[in-house]
């Protein structure tokens, strides 16, 4: 098998079409390291097929080589997987594809999360939002601010997570659409520190049947606090004829009914 796979890259070398069909071999012979179980290796290869790829000037075929490299590394080295899926987002969005370009920026996003790297998922997948946003798919621009809230309150950020929301807002459709209706709801209890509204959102069916890492995000948030809420319901006392409420009773009193 390592005789083939040498063989394959000399064969190429001395092939009067070289940079093409160099970048072929490159890449068969790291199929082959990779039916040894060579995947670094074999990841080290294609991605240099891809480099010879892009030099010929068949950017696809790059594309498409450094897609399959992050699909062989995924379950090794999810970090050089993401690497190789931006790689590929990259490729395709100096082609201007950006539903290609989007697709592969999700890959890298979900690896991020399931990771736990939050602040990089965060800029992974507003970027996601800007693209979709681009190419005018507001539906999912309303999907990817859910996600981007979840990442947020993991990363124990409420005011980036409020951001998202609001400047979300310009997104045509999105005020008064249920996934904003929901994001409020779930900004509400966390800074009310009432995880029973918080559980309630992140189970509902429009959280559960996200893609599986976001859903588990939602289902795993837990409110600062333990869950005691800032502003719990207390018997209200009897009051002497005559007194009146202190300026802080009038005050808890104002702001008792939450943000809404």
């Amino acid at each position: 098998m390592i005789d083939l796979l040498f063989f394959s890259l000399i064969l190429a070398l001395l092939h009067p079409f070289s940079l093409f069909h160099a970048a072929k071999a490159y890449e068969q012979a790291g199929m082959m390291l990779k039916e040894m179980q060579k995947l670094p290796e074999a990841v080290q290869l294609i991605e240099k097929a891809s480099m010879m790829y892009l030099e010929n000037g068949t950017p696809d075929t790059a594309a498409m080589a450094l897609e399959r490299a992050g699909k062989l590394i995924e379950n090794v080295d999810p970090e050089k997987a993401v690497q190789l899926y931006q790689q590929t987002a990259n490729v395709f969005e100096n082609e201007e594809r950006l539903r290609q370009a989007v697709e592969l920026l999700g890959k890298a996003s979900r690896l991020l999360v399931r990771g736990r790297r939050f602040d990089e998922a965060a800029l992974s997948i507003q970027k996601e939002k800007n693209i979709y946003k681009e190419i005018e798919n507001y539906p999912t621009c309303y999907k990817k601010t859910i996600a981007q809230v979840l990442v947020h309150l993991h990363r124990n950020d409420y005011v980036a997570a409020e951001r998202c929301v609001r400047e979300s807002y310009s997104i045509p459709g999105f005020n008064g659409s249920e996934d904003c209706a929901a994001l409020e709801q779930l900004l509400e209890g966390y800074d009310q520190q009432d995880q029973d509204q918080v559980s309630e959102v992140c189970n509902s069916p429009l959280f559960k049947y996200m893609d599986n890492d976001y859903a588990k995000l939602g289902l795993s948030l837990v409110v600062p606090g333990g869950g005691i809420k800032k502003k719990a319901a207390a018997t209200p006392q009897a009051k002497p004829e005559g007194t009146t409420a202190t300026a802080a009773e009038e005050d808890e009193d104002e702001y008792a009914g939450g943000l809404c």
